[in-house]
């Protein structure tokens, strides 16, 4: 895919809330972000900041929100091959092999058999399980089950993947390993992407830009940019740095940093 071919997001004044015992409960305020086509945004924050509300929204899972939410230039509305999505749960059938898993990316796209049974043998091979075709759910680890479920969500090559904390039930060396790989995917199939995470260092190590959210009501509090090349090193004290940043929005500067070197020790 070209970046012609990906999607442009423009997010206007989105504001959400829900009734809760009668009483409405404010949970996105007033957020306002332009995605280009072909960027990979991450958006962090604590729970309740409404990340994952406001990827149902742009998914087309949930409505009833004000302000607007644009797919290259038009309203969305309910859901649509355009776009795909990845859970922390990798929700595959368990009833099905690996390439009936991915093959139900295509349920509704205007494609020949061959066609589908085409997008689906190369979309495998994409996320590196080429052999596993006919495995079933249960015979694979969770890092292979995510890969499955990325590529059921690249299948229908959508103009934008959205990515709700998709390694979050991970072991850190999987984990790890697997944002390498979706690096490698992303800059394969040059896709709008936005992947909201709780890990500072896994949305530095992905993102063109990251988002901080503040939380109750969710609203943008900063907007990091990360100019670095791929791949990237996260040692590099110039990722460092950039990672500091971002964990001082959530603390002190003096609190962000014995975070940050923290870290530095787990990783030495």
């Amino acid at each position: 895919m070209s970046h012609s071919e990906a999607g442009t997001l423009a997010i206007r004044h989105l504001s959400k809330q829900y009734e809760v015992e009668g009483r409405p409960l404010a949970v996105l305020q007033d957020i306002s972000l332009d995605i280009a086509p072909g960027e990979f945004v991450s958006i962090v924050g604590t729970s309740g900041c409404g990340k994952s509300t406001l990827l149902r929204l742009i998914v087309g899972l949930e409505a009833g929100f004000d302000g607007h939410l644009l797919l290259d230039g038009r309203p969305i509305a309910g859901t649509g091959l355009e776009r795909g999505i990845v859970f922390q749960e990798h929700r595959l059938f368990p009833w099905l092999t690996v390439q009936d898993n991915v093959a139900l990316g295509l349920i509704n796209a205007p494609l020949t058999e061959s066609q589908k049974a085409r997008q689906v043998a190369d979309h495998i091979a994409l996320v590196g399980l080429r052999g596993f075709e006919r495995a079933w759910p249960h015979q694979l680890s969770g890092g292979m089950s995510q890969r499955v479920a990325i590529a059921r969500a690249l299948v229908s090559r959508p103009e934008v993947l959205l990515l709700d904390e998709p390694f979050g039930a991970l072991d850190a060396m999987t984990r790890a390993h697997l944002q390498q790989e979706l690096q490698r995917i992303w800059q394969a199939e040059g896709i709008t992407t936005v992947l909201v995470t709780h890990d500072v260092e896994e949305a530095v190590f992905l993102g063109d830009r990251v988002v901080v959210m503040a939380p109750r009501p969710g609203r943008i509090q900063r907007v990091v940019p990360v100019p670095l090349a791929h791949p990237r090193r996260r040692a590099d004290p110039a990722f460092v740095r950039i990672k500091d940043a971002v964990l001082a929005e959530f603390a002190g500067p003096a609190e962000a940093v014995a975070v940050a070197e923290g870290d530095a020790a787990l990783v030495a």
